[in-house]
């Protein structure tokens, strides 16, 4: 399935349509975007995520009036020597599909990465010290060159891999019923308390009692 629709291997920004580009009676998976309650305004990044689905291979209906780059047609009043209004002209809308592209790859980030590296140095690092260190680890100088190295990397293997579980749980009850120890990888520690259930709170009172009774007897 994943072979015969393939996805997009140009990502320049403009329009793409998996259903141009097959071949056979078979169609790609249909799907429809569900905004719920976000902002469909332009360059909103939930049409970045529809793009993104849109470029791997599924069929998503869609125009690019809300993308970045999209400039909508305005009314334009052409005006006469004396000032009156002598016709009214409709602009066309355009798109700018090299905008979009600098969009996708994270040209804007880039941008923002090495201006605030040369402002401020303090700021740079507190916000981007983990992308510095990506970036280093990958000899790459943009987030462009991660991006593309990281479709590539999905496009040869694109099966998700389950991740492993924890070898060493982190949790050790130490009061059963009352509380128990939670551990993190750098081994602080700290206690949470939590509801008990209406059996265990029957046997601490039943044990309470043999408690009291053992005493008594002595």
């Amino acid at each position: 399935m994943a072979d015969m629709f393939k996805g997009n291997d140009d990502v320049n920004g403009e329009a793409y349509d998996v259903c141009d580009d097959q071949e056979g009676d078979r169609r790609p998976f249909k799907a429809l975007l569900d905004v719920g309650i976000q902002r469909t305004t332009t360059g909103a990044r939930v049409f970045g995520v529809m793009k993104g689905a849109s470029d791997g291979g599924l069929n998503v209906p869609h125009k690019t009036k809300r993308f970045p780059g999209y400039t909508k047609g305005k009314k334009v009043e052409v005006t006469g020597k004396k000032g009156k209004v002598t016709e009214t002209k409709q602009e066309e809308a355009t798109f700018d599909a090299k905008v979009h592209r600098d969009r996708i790859f994270g040209g804007h980030v880039t941008s923002y990465m090495n201006k605030l590296k040369k402002e401020d140095a303090g700021a740079f690092k507190r916000q981007f010290s983990q992308w510095e260190k990506c970036l280093a680890a990958n000899k790459a100088k943009t987030c462009e060159d991660i991006y593309k190295k990281v479709h590539k990397a999905i496009n040869a293997n694109p099966d998700r891999k389950k991740r492993a579980g924890n070898a060493k749980p982190t949790r050790k009850v130490v009061t059963p019923g009352k509380a128990m120890v939670q551990q993190d990888s750098k081994g602080r520690k700290w206690i949470r308390h939590f509801r008990i259930t209406t059996e265990m709170r029957n046997a601490n009172v039943a044990a309470k009692f043999q408690t009291a009774m053992n005493k008594a007897k002595n």
